[in-house]
């Protein structure tokens, strides 16, 4: 299977220490053909941090997607009525937005986004990095495992011995998920 062609969803919560990561792949999904919807959080698109300036990161998401972002509630809700994705990628997917997105709470332009693309029973890709996946958001991760058309990238802890609640995703293996995704498979093996 191919990316080209796709129209995906890509939404970023405000794990910026793992957006050298992150960007990068959407690059390379944007070279392979894809059509790339950035979708970003109050905290991308506000938020400076010792990895870069917020109007840098949006600004770079602009240049590799050549689209606006979306960035407001209200911005999002269209995305599932009118944009139709065939996939949606949350990455990184923060601890917060994983708990509100296993709670159904709907209050940023990324759930709202996701909310409105599930409605259209398409599948939906989170790629995580919390500090808490093993502690306090485990059972937030246990129910969105459970949960009809969302998939996971594989994760697994970043730092065991200085922080053993925490784990990341495997962002390389993004393309695969959304491929396995868009079959209706979640990639295996999930925990890496």
């Amino acid at each position: 299977m191919s990316v080209e062609g796709l129209k995906i969803g890509f939404a970023l919560t405000g794990s910026s220490c793992n957006f050298s990561s992150v960007f990068p792949i959407i690059e390379d999904l944007a070279n392979k053909g894809a059509d790339i919807y950035p979708i970003i959080s109050h905290a991308v698109d506000t938020f400076d941090t010792r990895f870069g300036t917020a109007e840098e990161w949006k600004n770079k998401l602009k240049d590799i997607t050549g689209k606006e972002l979306i960035k407001t509630i209200v911005e999002a809700e269209p995305v599932g009525p009118k944009l139709k994705l065939d996939v949606l990628v949350v990455a990184p997917c923060t601890g917060n937005t994983t708990a509100k997105l296993a709670n159904a709470i709907t209050d940023t332009s990324v759930t709202m986004a996701c909310k409105a693309h599930l409605r259209n029973q398409r599948p939906l890709v989170l790629a995580i990095a919390t500090n808490d996946g093993l502690g306090a958001n485990a059972k937030n991760i246990g129910l969105l495992l459970n949960t009809k058309n969302i998939y996971f990238v594989p994760f697994g802890q970043d730092d065991a011995i200085n922080k053993p609640n925490s784990v990341i995703a495997k962002f390389d293996k993004i393309e695969e998920t959304i491929e396995a995704a868009i079959l209706g498979k979640q990639l295996q093996p999930l925990l890496v």
